[in-house]
């Protein structure tokens, strides 16, 4: 099976294709020199040569799609850049979990039977976490909570997890004080692989396309804006 995997939940655009067990083309481009990210700019070109090389849209037998949690923006570009290839090209899609799937990279290369944490930043000073036990089976489901919050539960696991992903990076002293394992700064385990968005992809169910959405955990900036707004006395 081909499968097209696609991740924007993270600052990094995230494509690749794999064939069963074999890695087509794989690609992460991260934020430009000013710090923000690709997505809009590189990602359609990029999955368009990721397809190339698999060969063309014929050889595509799925796309699967990180729904997050992560990036507003990212997540929006993501999931409408696939959902109308999908479309036009009459193709299934699979949507994954974006925590699983850096979940995936964690068993791969160090947590083994283990449990892993993957952890993304969620800004306003909150992460975005789950655990997964060997990779795939889904101990914690996704959540939002502060470092604090996170790090309580941890320290009520019978044995510490290796964590990774940008939101370990930011909040490692606080994991580390509860008893987990944060991977060296420098390892590749931190970001989202396109590999194992296809993995999870090729083992995921099917969705309708136009029921494949975000997964949000928590409003939207804006939509907080608006109801702050509309809490403020106006003279």
């Amino acid at each position: 099976m081909f499968v097209l995997g696609v991740d924007t939940a993270t600052d990094y655009a995230v494509v690749g294709v794999t064939a069963e067990d074999d890695v087509v083309r794989q690609v992460s481009i991260g934020p430009g020199p000013n710090g923000r990210p690709r997505h809009s700019e590189v990602l359609l070109g990029e999955i368009e040569r990721s397809v190339e090389a698999a060969g063309g849209w014929p050889r595509i037998d799925r796309i699967a799609i990180g729904i997050g949690p992560g990036s507003f923006t990212g997540l929006r570009i993501g999931i409408a850049t696939v959902r109308a290839l999908a479309q036009g090209h009459g193709l299934p899609l699979a949507p994954v979990g974006s925590l699983a799937a850096l979940a995936r990279g964690i068993s791969e290369t160090g947590a083994r039977d283990g449990p892993a944490l993957p952890v993304f930043d969620a800004r306003r000073s909150e992460a975005f976490a789950a655990l997964f036990q060997g990779g795939e089976a889904e101990v914690w489901a996704p959540f939002v909570a502060p470092p604090d919050e996170l790090a309580e539960r941890v320290r009520q696991l019978d044995r510490a997890p290796l964590a990774a992903g940008d939101g370990a990076l930011r909040f490692a002293a606080e994991l580390e004080a509860a008893g987990a394992t944060v991977a060296p700064p420098e390892d590749p385990m931190h970001r989202v692989a396109a590999r194992h968005v296809c993995a999870a992809g090729e083992a995921a169910a099917e969705a309708p396309t136009d029921q494949v959405q975000p997964l949000y955990l928590r409003p939207p900036d804006a939509k907080r804006w608006r109801e702050r707004d509309r809490g403020v006395p106006r003279g």
